[in-house]
């Protein structure tokens, strides 16, 4: 799942350890979810969405979905 966390995470001017620490997660973690190794879970996703106060789409774009 490809994601604008760290475009967002940038023009607040935070660095991914102050992002990891206000999410109670690893700076790893928060490295790992922007270079698109992880998918956060939804408990955290929900955290992320609503740190940065925007829509789930517009922070997480899904994979294109083939459809039958």
């Amino acid at each position: 799942m490809k994601n604008k966390i760290k475009q967002f995470r940038e023009e607040k001017k935070i660095s991914q350890q102050e992002l990891a620490e206000l999410l109670n997660v690893s700076r790893q973690t928060i490295n790992s979810i922007e270079n698109g190794k992880f998918d956060p879970s939804l408990n955290l996703t929900i955290k992320i969405v609503r740190f940065f106060k925007k829509d789930l789409e517009e922070i997480f774009q899904m994979n294109d979905l083939k459809e039958d």
